[in-house]
C-alpha cells in the first residue's frame, strides 16, 4: 500500500477550475495505475469540500481518509498561465488542509505498514502541517520507504521545513530550480554532482530524481547515474501537474523494481501527456491503459 498525505484543492484557472493538489494528483495517478493507494487530506464544510468528497467516493478512494474541517475553507489556488504554458500560483493561506490531523485512523495505517509514504512541502507551511508530517514520518516502520516531492511554492517553505524533510527522505524528486535552491541553502557552489553527492552523504538519501522538462530527466544513486531525453516534441497546453504524473511513475517503478531506464522513459511519456491536457488529471482511463501497455512493450523489448 502507498500512503499519501497532503493537500487536495481546486486549481482555479481564468475560465475553469480543476481538482488538484500535488499529493492528490500523485495518488489519483497511482490508483488508476493499479496500486493500492490511501490518500489523507482535509477539506472544509463547504461546497468545494463536498465536491471533493463526492469525487473521492466516485473514484474508489476511502472517504474516511478525508477529514472535514468546520472552521477552515477548502483549499484553492488561482493559476495564471504564461505564454509557454508554465503556471504561476497564488495559493490561498489558512486552508483546511493546513489542519490535517495525525489521528488514530492515520496511526493505524502506519501500523500495517505502507510500502511507501509520499509527502511534499506545501502542507508543511504551517506549524500544524509541519508537525503532522514529521510526526507521521517519525512513526513509520523501518521497511517503509519515503518519497519527498519537494515542490517549492513561493512563500510556502523554509530551510527548516526542507532540512527536516530531507532527513526523512529515501527518494527525492526535484527540478533544476529546486536543486538551485538546495545549492544556496547548503552553501554548495561546486556544481551539481558535488551537491548531489553531498545530499547522499548528509541526509542518507537512497535515490535522487532530477527533472528538466524538455531536456529529460536523471536518476542518481551514490554509485550510478542514468539520464534520458524525451522522445519527441510536446504539444503543451499547460504544465500543471506534469511533475506529479512523473512522480507517480517513479513510485510505481521503484516499488515494482523496474530498471531505471524504463522508469525514466515511462515517467517522461506520462508527464508529456499531462502537459497536453487542461489541468492535472486526465478524463477517463485511456492514458493509464496506454502507459500500462507501454510498460509491457518495454518488458518484451
Amino acid at each position: 500500500m502507498v500512503l499519501v498525505i497532503g493537500e487536495i484543492l481546486f486549481d482555479i484557472f481564468p475560465e475553469y477550475r480543476r481538482l488538484g493538489g500535488a499529493p492528490f494528483n500523485f495518488a489519483y495517478h497511482l490508483k488508476n495505475l493499479g496500486m493500492d493507494t490511501r490518500f489523507i487530506s482535509r477539506v472544509g464544510r463547504d461546497e468545494p469540500g463536498q465536491k471533493i468528497i463526492d469525487f473521492i467516493d466516485k473514484h474508489g478512494f476511502n472517504g474516511d481518509d478525508i477529514q472535514v474541517d468546520p472552521d477552515h475553507e477548502t483549499g484553492t489556488v488561482h493559476v495564471k498561465l504564461n505564454p509557454d504554458g508554465t503556471p504561476e500560483f497564488n495559493i490561498r493561506p489558512n486552508a483546511a488542509y493546513d489542519y490535517i490531523q495525525c489521528d488514530e485512523s492515520v496511526k493505524k495505517l502506519l501500523e500495517h505498514p505502507p510500502a511507501l509514504i509520499y509527502f511534499g512541502t506545501l502542507m508543511q507551511r504551517t506549524g500544524n502541517g509541519f508537525q503532522t508530517i514529521q510526526q507521521m514520518l517519525s512513526q513509520k516502520k523501518t521497511a517503509t520507504r519515503t518519497l519527498y516531492d519537494i515542490n517549492l511554492r513561493p512563500g510556502c517553505y523554509s530551510e527548516k521545513i526542507i532540512a527536516a524533510s530531507l532527513e526523512r527522505t529515501d527518494i527525492l524528486k526535484l527540478n533544476h530550480e529546486e536543486l538551485s535552491f538546495l545549492s544556496w541553502m547548503l552553501r554548495e557552489k561546486t556544481g551539481t554532482r558535488n551537491l548531489i553527492d553531498r545530499l547522499f552523504r548528509e541526509f542518507a538519501i537512497e535515490s535522487i530524481v532530477l527533472t528538466a522538462g524538455e531536456n529529460g530527466s536523471e536518476w542518481f544513486t551514490d554509485k550510478k547515474h542514468r539520464r534520458i531525453k524525451p522522445t519527441g516534441p510536446i504539444d503543451i497546453v499547460d504544465t500543471v501537474g506534469a511533475g506529479d504524473a512523473y512522480a507517480a511513475i517513479v513510485a510505481l517503478g521503484y516499488l515494482q523494481k523496474w530498471p531505471v531506464e524504463k522508469i525514466l522513459s515511462l515517467a517522461n511519456c506520462f508527464a508529456a501527456h499531462i502537459c497536453s491536457i487542461k489541468g492535472a488529471l486526465p478524463d477517463g482511463k485511456d492514458v493509464y491503459n496506454r502507459i500500462l501497455k507501454k510498460r509491457g512493450d518495454l518488458d518484451e523489448s
